[in-house]
C-alpha cells in the first residue's frame, strides 16, 4: 500500500496530481474497470478514483418512488467486491487509488484499500461522513461545488477536529458539463489562502484551456477529470468525460509547459552564447566587445 503521509501537501503546480475519476463508467464490468485504470495510467493520470454507493443509501425514499430516472441509477453502482482488485490494479501500475464513499459503511469498507478519500460536493454538508473519513488517518480531498465559504470552513473544521492533517480542497462547478463562464477559477487561490491547504480544480467543462489555466495561473496542484474509455460509460452522455487520447494530449501539454520553467538561474541560454561577445562594449557603446574586436584585426 502506498504511504499516504503528506500525499496531498507534496503536490506542486508544476507537477499536479492528475486524478482520473472513473465514476460509474465501469458499467459494472470488472474487466472494463481495470481497463479504465490501465488506460488512465497510459494517458498520464497519476491517480484513479471510483465512487462507492448504494442507491437506497444515496437518495431519500420519496425521490426513488417519484423518479424513474433516479431508480435507473441502480445499474450505476460499483459492486463492492470489485474494490480489492481495483486497488491492486492501480497500485501495480504505480498509481494512487481513491474512492468517494456516500455512506458511513462505505467509508469503513474502503479504508484498507484507498490511498485517499474524496468527499463529493453533494455530501459537503454531511459532517458525519466527513468526520468518518477524516478519522481514518488517510488524506481527504473535498470538492466544494455549490458551497459558500462558510460551508467550506465548517467542513474543513470538521476534518481537522476528526484528526485529519492531510486535506485538499477542489474548486468545482457542479453542473454537467459546466459552462466556461461559470468556472471562476480564481476561487482556487481563494481556497488555498483561506484554509492554508493545497487546492485544485475538479473539472466538468471538458475544456483543456480551462484546466491549463487552473494550473498555470491559479496554481491548481490537483486536477480531477471525469474519465471514460470509449464514450460508452454510463455517465459519458452528459458530455463532461475525457477520453484516453484527450487526457494524453493534456498531460503531454503539461509536461511540455513544465519543461519551459527551467531552473530559474539567470544566465545566458545555450542558444545565446554565440551572441554574448557581440554585445555593446561599455567603454564606447559599440559592438562587439573589445576582446572580440581584437581577434578580428
Amino acid at each position: 500500500m502506498t504511504n499516504s503521509s503528506g500525499l496531498l501537501a507534496n503536490q506542486t503546480d508544476t507537477s499536479p496530481l492528475i486524478i482520473a475519476e472513473i465514476s460509474s463508467n465501469h458499467n459494472q464490468d470488472l474487466e472494463r474497470a481495470c481497463t479504465l485504470i490501465r488506460a488512465a495510467g497510459d494517458a498520464g493520470a497519476t491517480a484513479v478514483k471510483f465512487q462507492l454507493f448504494e442507491l437506497e443509501s444515496l437518495f431519500a425514499p420519496e425521490v426513488l418512488m417519484a423518479s424513474p430516472s433516479h431508480r435507473d441509477r441502480k445499474s450505476w453502482e460499483l459492486p463492492r467486491h470489485f474494490i480489492p482488485t481495483l486497488s491492486e490494479e492501480a497500485h501495480s501500475r504505480g498509481m494512487l487509488f481513491g474512492c468517494t464513499p456516500f455512506d458511513l459503511n462505505a467509508a469503513d469498507f474502503l479504508e484498507p484499500y484507498v490511498d485517499f478519500f474524496k468527499i463529493a460536493s453533494y455530501e459537503l454538508l454531511w459532517h458525519d461522513l466527513i468526520a468518518r473519513c477524516g478519522a481514518s488517518g488517510k488524506p481527504v480531498i473535498l470538492s466544494t461545488g455549490m458551497a459558500s465559504e462558510s460551508e467550506v470552513a465548517s467542513a474543513v473544521e470538521c476534518l481537522r477536529e476528526s484528526g485529519c492533517s492531510d486535506i485538499a480542497l477542489l474548486h468545482c462547478v457542479s453542473s454537467y458539463p459546466a459552462p466556461r463562464e461559470d468556472t471562476n477559477l480564481k476561487s482556487i487561490l481563494t481556497l488555498r489562502n483561506l484554509f492554508n491547504v493545497p487546492s485544485g480544480w475538479s473539472d466538468h467543462t471538458h475544456d483543456p484551456s480551462v484546466v491549463l489555466r487552473a494550473i498555470s495561473r491559479w496554481g491548481a496542484s490537483i486536477i480531477e477529470l471525469h474519465f471514460d474509455l470509449d464514450g460508452e460509460g454510463f455517465e459519458a452522455g452528459a458530455g463532461h468525460c475525457w477520453l484516453p487520447e484527450e487526457l494524453r494530449l493534456l498531460t503531454e501539454n503539461l509536461i511540455e509547459q513544465a519543461q519551459l520553467d527551467g531552473n530559474g538561474v539567470k544566465l545566458p541560454a545555450t542558444s545565446e552564447l554565440p551572441d554574448v561577445p557581440w554585445r555593446a562594449d561599455p567603454s564606447d557603446g559599440l559592438r562587439p566587445l573589445l576582446h572580440l574586436r581584437a581577434s578580428l584585426e
